[in-house]
C-alpha cells in the first residue's frame, strides 16, 4: 500500500467512522446521522479512526472522555452507546471540517494535535469532549478558513 491510500488527502466523515462498509449506511444529511447515533455506532468504527487518524486509541479516548476499558467493552460488544456513538460522530465531523480548510488530512490532524492560543492554549483535539468545546474548534477553524485572526 502506498501513503497516498493509507492517508487519503481529504475523509469524509463518513469514510473516517468505516464508511459504508462499517456502518451500513451512508449518511449524506445530518439528519441521516440521527438513527446511526442512536442505535450505537458499530464498535468497528473505533479501528476506522485510529488507522486513518493515526491518533491512538489511548489518545482519542482520552480526548472524547470515554475510559478506555469502556472503549475495549465496547469493541468486544460490537456497538458504541448513542452518547459514545455522537462524541464520535462530532469528532468525525470537526476532522473533516478541518481538512476542508487545511486541505490536507496531515495538516489538519496536526493542527488538531497542536495548542492554540485561540482556543486558549490547548489542542483543538482536548476540546471534542463537549459540544461547547467542539462548537470553539469549528469556530475556529470558521475563522482561519476566513482570514480572521486564529
Amino acid at each position: 500500500m502506498t501513503t497516498a491510500s493509507l492517508h487519503p488527502s481529504f475523509v469524509s466523515a463518513v469514510n473516517l467512522l468505516g464508511g459504508e462498509a462499517v456502518l451500513h449506511a451512508r449518511p449524506r444529511v445530518m439528519m441521516d446521522w440521527i438513527p446511526l447515533v442512536r442505535q450505537g455506532l458499530p464498535s468497528a468504527s473505533v479501528d476506522a479512526v485510529v488507522r486513518i487518524t493515526r491518533i491512538t486509541q489511548s489518545e482519542l479516548a482520552h480526548a472524547l472522555a470515554i475510559p478506555e476499558r469502556t472503549l475495549a467493552r465496547r469493541k468486544r460488544e460490537g456497538a458504541l452507546s448513542p452518547e459514545e456513538s455522537a462524541k464520535f460522530v462530532r469528532f468525525a465531523r470537526v476532522v473533516e471540517r478541518a481538512e476542508t480548510v487545511f486541505e490536507d488530512a496531515d495538516s489538519a490532524l496536526n493542527w488538531l494535535q497542536s495548542q492554540n492560543a485561540a482556543l486558549g492554549g490547548v489542542t483543538p483535539l482536548s476540546l471534542l469532549d463537549t459540544e461547547i468545546g467542539a462548537d470553539s474548534v469549528l469556530d475556529t477553524l470558521g475563522r482561519i478558513e476566513h482570514g480572521v485572526f486564529a
